[in-house]
């Protein structure tokens, strides 16, 4: 598997020390404007199919996903990871989230 489970601290870390991380918020467009993690981008979960994400071309990118609980993020990962995408790291829900959000 490409993608591991890592804690929201530690994706706290990489955003805070890394300007080449993606952070993927997989939830649906209305949750996210409702509020997201800064600099997240929007690719819905049931968006990402059997075919390339135009958002996503490099499948060496480093991506931080999260979603509201965990579990939208959990199967997001497995998906990019069938996908070919190789640096997934899910961290789980915006409800744990204890930082910004905006």
């Amino acid at each position: 598997m490409a993608y591991t489970k890592i804690t929201q601290e530690e994706a706290k870390y990489l955003m805070d020390t890394r300007d080449d991380i993606l952070i993927i918020d997989v939830r649906n467009p209305e949750e996210f404007a409702e509020g997201h993690i800064p600099h997240a981008i929007n690719i819905p979960n049931p968006s990402i199919t059997n075919r390339d994400i135009p958002e996503l071309p490099d499948k060496n990118q480093e991506l931080l996903v999260y979603c509201r609980s965990g579990q939208r993020s959990k199967i997001a990962s497995k998906k990019l990871d069938i996908l070919g995408y190789q640096n997934i790291k899910d961290f789980g829900g915006i409800l744990d989230w204890k930082y910004e959000i905006e």
